[in-house]
């Protein structure tokens, strides 16, 4: 690509990165489904009268953007002319500048993805991705482990929940971003990595090596319990999510259970549209799932569909800290409509909606926020999260001894039900 080229390019990237929050309607929730060049909803604006005229900027001001960009400009070509370490990378400039612009939001749901990270974010929702198995939240200044998938190398290794990686591969990660930490963490099958715990009630950290695999992530699982209880559990919403839910559901339905459990603890989410189809097999037709409201005053409806299959069971929801997005919107709308009780903890609190756009000649992705989401009563639950209807909490005592009681409080009420 030539200087020229590539300036044209960067400046019609930045200018629509600019005006993406009034452009772009938000499809997704959480770590969700890249919009693809052509899919339905997306309206850019390529075709950019503006780039030679003026842009009315957040502070009310009009400037012109060929006057704006002049201070990009020069640093790149001063870098370019000037640098120590000649040749530098276009593409790294490049990947760079977008990270940079994205961060500036301080946004913690807005963030550009190289084309490594934009592919395994997408596997985890996609069923299958290579690294140690475990749920993680990044948002603090460690890496947290919420839980470690059955079976997985993290949970033979022993992770356990609430570990933190302070260092990996005896690199120290305090201050690194969450996802990039992430990133080192996963890798190729057979490689091995060392991670560095800290463990609330021990006094110093400690290594652990794990050999990373090819981890398959089932969306959903489910069984009969003793008492004639149906057990589901979802654990994110992708895209193999609705077909195996339906399975479950028909194969558990036909056992005639008394009544149903719906765990979405440590769920993290996933795309909107896995989210309403989920709500529908519970929620009778016709009825609000979520809104989405926009920057700009307008609002979205989405509601459930026909044909769900236990619309009428007794029903309760397990959620936790680490419920969040997708499963968020689940539990809220099971919530409003009195369908089920939540039994639990507070959930997470993710109430936004982000867009997620791959870009151009493979350069991953970008995600941003573009509107935030209600329950169907309206309520809006980002940074606050979804009160349980019963409060029950599970100790590290509760965890070391293999404990349940918020599956137990769940059996109990169900069984106490008319």
């Amino acid at each position: 690509m030539s200087s020229k080229s590539l300036q044209t390019f960067l400046t019609i990237v930045a200018a629509i990165l600019l005006l993406l929050c009034a452009f772009m309607a938000g499809l997704i929730v959480g770590w969700s489904r890249p919009i693809m060049p052509g899919m339905p909803g997306l309206s850019l604006p390529f075709n950019i009268p503006f780039l030679s005229s003026s842009n009315k900027t957040g502070d009310s001001s009009t400037t012109n953007l060929s006057v704006l960009f002049q201070p990009f400009w020069y640093t790149w070509t001063f870098v370019h002319e000037q640098y120590v370490d000649q040749p530098v990378n276009d593409e790294t400039l490049l990947r760079g500048a977008l990270r940079g612009m994205l961060d500036s939001l301080s946004d913690p749901h807005t963030s550009y993805m190289d084309p490594e990270q934009n592919q395994q974010a997408n596997a985890t929702l996609q069923g299958d991705y290579e690294g140690i198995g475990a749920y993680v939240d990044s948002s603090g200044n460690y890496l947290k482990i919420i839980a470690p998938m059955p079976g997985s190398p993290a949970e033979k290794a022993g992770l356990k929940s609430g570990d933190l990686i302070v260092a990996v591969d005896g690199k120290d990660v305090n201050g690194l971003d969450g996802n990039v930490v992430l990133q080192k963490v996963l890798g190729p099958a057979g490689t091995p990595v060392t991670l560095t715990i800290q463990r609330s009630g021990l006094d110093k950290p400690f290594d652990i090596t794990i050999l990373r695999a090819k981890i398959l992530l089932p969306s959903v699982d489910g069984k009969l319990l003793d008492n004639s209880i149906a057990y589901v559990h979802i654990y994110t919403f992708g895209d193999n999510t609705l077909a195996e839910l339906k399975t479950t559901l028909q194969n558990l339905v036909v056992q005639k259970p008394t009544g149903m459990i719906l765990d979405l603890r440590n769920n993290g989410g996933g795309y909107l549209n896995t989210a309403v189809d989920v709500v529908s097999q519970f929620i009778p037709a016709d009825k609000v799932v979520v809104y989405e409201q926009y920057g700009n005053g307008s609002r979205q409806t989405l509601t459930t569909r026909s044909g769900g299959i236990a619309t009428s069971i007794p029903l309760i929801v397990l959620v936790n800290e680490g419920t969040a997005s997708a499963s968020e919107i689940t539990a809220g709308a099971i919530q409003d409509y009195k369908r089920g009780q939540l039994v639990g903890v507070t959930t997470y609190g993710k109430g936004s909606v982000q867009s997620w756009v791959a870009l151009s000649n493979n350069e991953g992705a970008i995600r941003v926020t573009t509107a935030h989401w209600l329950t169907p009563n309206q309520r809006l639950i980002d940074k606050i999260g979804l009160k349980p209807d019963v409060e029950v909490k599970i100790t590290q005592d509760d965890i070391n001894a293999g404990r349940d009681p918020q599956l137990d409080k769940a059996v109990q009420l169900l069984s106490q039900a008319p």
